[in-house]
């Protein structure tokens, strides 16, 4: 009779371990289930958000920079550099005005596009400020005779510090998680500085020397537009747009 019961107490064990089993394996099929695809973008509706960032008040003038430590880099320049920190253009506009969707954006898989150049010239970054998607390559490179260190200060993806030979092979760098604004120094030339955007979508921009920005193909709907700059901070701006609509959105700051 013990033999009985020890019987039945093992065969329930079993019984208990198979459905628990079951259980364990269906819910990893669930997790490993891929998610279903996003609705593909119909670009025939798609919106465009343009604007300018204007500057108010009296230009600020930028220090020189001292590159006389440096003559490998001094020989680069036929006159003295300045600063890159604040750049009015002549229409009284500003450069290097970092401008995307912050908010409205719907939620899916953007696809990158092709690799941003990022180029030391002269022992400066070129371009000041850029932009890139989550993922989407940086082509790093070194035009000048020449060490560089490249060393991005990131709060959120991983920093790193990597020297860079002159005339060497282009690094290829990316990020994985969106952060506005990731700061770039050269530890062997202290006035080199840049800014990348890293973005989850592709809907952002940079003003240029007319202080202007295009984002095209954006999907009907309400956002936010954000517009970044090193020194004047931050300004966010509601937009609703239509399909196939064009809507303006001009930003200003006071120096």
């Amino acid at each position: 009779m013990k033999r009985f019961w020890i019987a039945c107490g093992a065969l329930s064990v079993l019984l208990l371990a198979g459905c628990g089993g079951g259980k364990e394996e269906s819910a990893k099929k669930e997790e490993a289930a891929p998610a279903p695809a996003a609705a593909p973008i119909d670009e025939a509706n798609a919106a465009t958000v343009t604007g300018k960032v204007s500057f108010e008040g009296t230009a600020p003038k930028m220090a020189t920079i001292d590159m006389s430590a440096n003559p490998a880099c001094a020989r680069e320049h036929s006159t003295a550099q300045k600063s890159e920190e604040v750049v009015v253009n002549g229409n009284g506009t500003l450069r290097y005005v970092f401008v995307w969707v912050k908010q409205g954006v719907p939620d899916r898989q953007w696809p990158a596009g092709a690799p941003v150049e990022l180029d030391q010239k002269g022992c400066m970054y070129a371009p000041h400020v850029i932009g890139v998607m989550t993922g989407q390559n940086i082509e790093i490179k070194n035009n000048d005779p020449t060490n560089h260190n490249i060393h991005p200060l990131p709060r959120i993806n991983q920093e790193w510090n990597q020297s860079q030979p002159p005339k060497g092979e282009a690094l290829i760098k990316s990020f994985p998680r969106e952060e506005v604004m990731i700061p770039v120094k050269c530890n062997v030339h202290p006035w080199m500085r840049s800014y990348i955007g890293v973005v989850s979508h592709p809907f952002f921009a940079v003003t240029g020397e007319d202080g202007t920005f295009t984002i095209k193909g954006l999907p009907p709907g309400n956002y936010t537009i954000e517009a970044w700059h090193e020194k004047y901070g931050t300004q966010d701006l509601p937009v609703t747009v239509a399909p196939k609509e064009s809507k303006t959105v001009d930003f200003s700051f006071k120096g």
